[in-house]
């Protein structure tokens, strides 16, 4: 209950793939050459620029004291991995000699090179890479997130209530599991439906599927935004016999009753009320509200960098990486692997007066989980187009992806990722040309 309420006071700031909080407990002013967020793509940056420009030049502004490998969450409110799987101590993944700033972001600056921090310290830079994530809005659907503090609720996006969704799995007896994707951009764009699957296998394998009815209520007018994945899942949807609603937005949840209201998105102000036995929510995301109220962002609150080469559009000195940023594709893990290797050519060539020459074709990765052994590896770029690694057709369930998934990508992540010393564009291609040597 206690993280709950955290949850409650905190709503904004739950689960950001790169928290760029900030701040030492230090009194002086603060100055370094490269100044970076904490998360996924800060923490691999930084890796990066510690050998580029040396550990003293280097600092990152992280409150957390835990770092989280979010992917493996859908996993988790499966059953299928424990939540301390998914941990490591934020001491443990920064690199060595690096200057670690424990604390808040509270403004960016950056007419002045400048990072106010919310213990009054402020910490100059000669460049800046943003990796502040996205904010997490439970608060925006009526009823959370106190909602969480009733049974039969999850939810796979915050290390708060992914527990709960594999709770209120294991206790289901019968009616309706619905599943939910907001109206607004979202960090991995299919870990909403996965679940869904993952639910359908566990309710088969526990005698329970024939007293289930699985129900997925997305806002989105389609099951999957590209065509060949969503051929393939929309097969899979109709073979288990799973309900799919298009354009049905959560609204509100009224969890002492397990009530869910949906809003038609086709006919607004109309309004439909399910009753579940299980719930799982994926909550409203938006820009982090520091990138949103700063100098930084575009119209929409989003870091406003150059898609082909993650330089800020205004701020030459100022860069971006992850779901803090407006670069046009699907905010996953995988693409922040992918842009690693284009940011540390392009500030290698800034460095050196230099015009950047690495172009980001949007390189993005969905490890579509449909069961506990199998997967659909969708890769595709800023067009939409799959960018596929393997020479096989990647749009059917395998089980090798699935080991891909589980096993091999979380030990790329600790041991690959967050050292700068794997990623690049189409990260699995590398893995895959990595096996070969």
């Amino acid at each position: 209950m206690a993280a709950l309420r955290r949850l409650r006071q905190c709503p904004s700031t739950g689960i950001a793939i790169s928290h760029f909080h900030t701040s030492s407990r230090a009194s002086a002013k603060l100055h370094y050459k490269m100044l970076g967020g904490g998360g996924s793509g800060g923490i691999s940056m930084s890796a990066r620029m510690k050998r580029m420009m040396g550990a003293e030049n280097v600092a990152v502004v992280e409150p957390s004291e835990m770092h989280y490998y979010q992917p493996i969450w859908t996993l988790v409110g499966a059953g299928a991995k424990s939540v301390t799987s998914s941990a490591r101590s934020t001491a443990s993944v920064m690199p060595s000699g690096v200057k670690w700033v424990k604390s808040k972001v509270q403004e960016m600056n950056p007419d002045t090179n400048t990072v106010l921090t919310d213990d009054g310290n402020e910490i100059s830079y000669e460049y800046l890479i943003v990796a502040l994530g996205l904010q997490i809005h439970f608060e925006k659907i009526k009823g959370l997130p106190e909602g969480f503090e009733h049974p039969k609720i999850g939810s796979n996006y915050s290390v708060q209530t992914v527990e709960k969704t594999w709770k209120a799995l294991q206790d289901f007896k019968e009616g309706n599991a619905v599943f939910t994707f907001p109206n607004t951009p979202v960090k991995c764009a299919g870990a909403p439906q996965k679940i869904m699957y993952l639910t359908d296998a566990y309710l088969r394998k526990t005698g329970k599927r024939a007293k289930a009815n699985i129900i997925y209520n997305t806002s989105l007018p389609v099951l999957f935004g590209i065509k060949k994945y969503a051929d393939s899942l929309w097969d899979i949807v109709k073979e288990r016999d799973l309900q799919v609603n298009l354009r049905q937005n959560l609204i509100e949840v009224r969890a002492d009753k397990q009530k869910a209201v949906f809003e038609n998105l086709d006919k607004p102000g109309e309004t439909k009320v399910l009753e579940y036995e299980m719930l799982h929510v994926t909550p409203p995301m938006g820009p982090n509200l520091v990138v949103k109220g700063s100098l930084l962002a575009d119209e929409a609150g989003w870091l406003d960098v150059n898609k082909d080469n993650l330089q800020h559009k205004r701020y030459p000195n100022v860069f971006g990486i992850g779901d803090c940023t407006n670069l046009p594709t699907v905010r996953t893990a995988a693409a922040v692997a992918a842009q690693t290797a284009i940011l540390n050519r392009t500030i290698s060539k800034v460095l050196k007066n230099e015009k950047p020459d690495k172009i980001y074709d949007g390189y993005t990765s969905c490890p579509l989980v449909t069961s506990y052994n199998t997967v659909i590896l969708a890769e595709f770029d800023y067009n939409g187009q799959p960018l596929e690694t393997f020479p096989i057709n990647q749009a059917k369930e395998r089980r090798l992806m699935y080991y891909m998934k589980a096993d091999v990508m979380p030990h790329l992540y600790w041991h690959g990722l967050l050292r700068g010393l794997w990623g690049g564009p189409g990260p699995y291609r590398k893995l895959l040309h990595l096996g070969m040597k």
